[in-house]
Formats: C-alpha cells, sequence, structure tokens
C-alpha cells in the first residue's frame, strides 16, 4: 500500500512511525511531500513539494499511483489569510491535482480541528453536531472540509481536538508562572496527545487495509473533557507550585467533545486521559534535565 504525507509536519512524521509498528508495516510504502523535506528525521521518504503546486502533485500522484494520500496542513500565518491560503487553496489545489491526474486514490484522509464547532456553552458536541463556527479559523476549516466532501473518491475528516506533547508544552508553560484558570465558571476543554493523533491516523490507515468499513467523519479526543481550572490545578500540583486564581477572561471553545465514534471503531489510547499524557511528558522532562 502506497501512502503519500501530504504538508508532513509532526503529527505526520509520528505517524509514519506509527506505522512501522502495524499490521501494514511489511506491505506498506510511504512518501512525504514537504516544502522543506530536509527538514525530516533520517530514513523518512520525502520530496520537496507545496500542495497548492497543481503540476508538481498531479505529476507526482499519476507516477505513483497512491492508495491514500493523508494531508496535514499548518497556516504560514495565523489570520484569515493564512487560513484560506493554506487550508481552504489546498483543498482546492487537490481537487485539481486529481483531475489532472487521472488517478484517483482509493482514500484521502484530511486533518481538521474541533475548531468548526461553535457551541460555547459547555454541550457536548459529536459528528452530527451542527457545525457553526465563529472564528475565522473555524470558518475556513469547515469550508476547506466541504471542499473535501466533494472530492470524488472516498474521504476521512479527521478532526482533532487541542493538540499536546513533545514540543508542545504551552499549558505547562502558564502553569509555572503561577496563575490558573478560576474555578468558576466553569470552562470545558478538550486534547489528545500528539502520538494519539498519529496513533488515529494509523488506525484509520490500518482499517483501510484490511478492508473494514470507515465513517467519513471523526472525532478525535482524549476519554475526559476536563475543565481548564482542573487540569491546570493537576499541573501546578505535580510541579510543586502553589497557584493563584486568575481573574476570569473569556475563553474560546467552552464544550465537551465526544470520541464515541472513534473508540466503537476499535481504537485504544495511548494516553486516556490528560493525567497519563502531562505526566508522561514531565516525566520526559525531568529525563531530559539530568
Amino acid at each position: 500500500m502506497k501512502v503519500l504525507f501530504i504538508g508532513c509536519g509532526d503529527i505526520g512524521v509520528r505517524t509514519i512511525q506509527a506505522l512501522t509498528c502495524s499490521q501494514v508495516s511489511s506491505n506498506w510504502q510511504a512518501l512525504a511531500m514537504r516544502r522543506h523535506p530536509e527538514q525530516l528525521p533520517r530514513g523518512i521518504c520525502a520530496v520537496a513539494g507545496d500542495l497548492r503546486d497543481v503540476e508538481t502533485l498531479s505529476g507526482l500522484m499519476a507516477s505513483a499511483c497512491f492508495d491514500v494520500l493523508v494531508i496535514s496542513l499548518t497556516a504560514d500565518q495565523i489570520s484569515d489569510d493564512g487560513y484560506r491560503d493554506s487550508y481552504v487553496a489546498g483543498a482546492q489545489a487537490l481537487q485539481s491535482a486529481i483531475t489532472q491526474s487521472g488517478q484517483l486514490p482509493g482514500l484521502v484522509i484530511w486533518v481538521s480541528s474541533t475548531g468548526v464547532y461553535g457551541q460555547d456553552d459547555g454541550e457536548w458536541v459529536d459528528e452530527l453536531s451542527e457545525t457553526a463556527p465563529v472564528s475565522f479559523r473555524g470558518r475556513r476549516l469547515l469550508e476547506a472540509e466541504q471542499l473535501i466532501g466533494g472530492l470524488p473518491v472516498p474521504t476521512v475528516i479527521v478532526r482533532f481536538s487541542g493538540i499536546y506533547g513533545p514540543g508542545r508544552g504551552r499549558l505547562v508553560n502558564q502553569v509555572r508562572q503561577g496563575v490558573i484558570a478560576p474555578q468558576n465558571p466553569t470552562h470545558w476543554t478538550n486534547r489528545i496527545h500528539s502520538e494519539d493523533c498519529a496513533g488515529v491516523l494509523a488506525h484509520l490507515l490500518d482499517r483501510f487495509y484490511q478492508g473494514a468499513p470507515i465513517e467519513d467523519l471523526y472525532l478525535a479526543t482524549d476519554n475526559q473533557s476536563a475543565s481548564a481550572h482542573e487540569v491546570q490545578h493537576w499541573l501546578a500540583d505535580r510541579l510543586g507550585i502553589e497557584p493563584q486564581e486568575g481573574s476570569e477572561t473569556r475563553r474560546a471553545g467552552n464544550r465537551r467533545c465526544s470520541n464515541l465514534r472513534l473508540k466503537e471503531s476499535g481504537y485504544t489510547f495511548l494516553y486516556p486521559t490528560y493525567r497519563e499524557g502531562y505526566g508522561a511528558l514531565l516525566v520526559g522532562e525531568k529525563l531530559m534535565n539530568k
């Protein structure tokens, strides 16, 4: 099975590494396409390219006949224009490249975000919930999702919640400053460890390889929504910090995300809650600082 990882950053790299331990490890080939392939770890086959370069992508697809495309992008700028130029323009270019190549992949997996939801009062959301984003990020991500859903091939959209893991320690650094979110009003948060992001994508590729049913949309988040206060208070305790509750500030995305569909597909989380995930991060930090 041939898999092309487009925009292969941290999650793409972790997915390739996860696949080496999966059931498809002896029957698959991975190629990563990104603008600066020299930044990838040694051992990963890669080519230089940009998803928005239709001619290059269509030529690559025509020559290699990939079974699956996995697209995980990062906006060049945190702005409406940045998200439009990365996600929306990328989805449009993919449409054109598939048409021009004459080669239809068996599956396209497109990485998106729970930012497409607009619920902001602690509601539960799942794959069937209304999507009415209020931020430019959510609107552009949803626009790209809709373009991907119109491709002439089977597609799967994976909406990740807040990603954390090695190299993504912003929350830990905030807690180290000693000020945490207030207990009331409750602000619900959702997260997924970067290793589980890779695990989810590898799981879906496994299912495709085995011919198992795959839904066209998955919400990927760990097993426990938790309040910002709970998570930060837990971290402060583990760090030995006596925290002070900060004044209430309006936060985006006060909702609880359900991962039932993903778990019913057979995925088992490496880090089921923030406790296991952040616990591993803190242990890793101690080992690095010795």
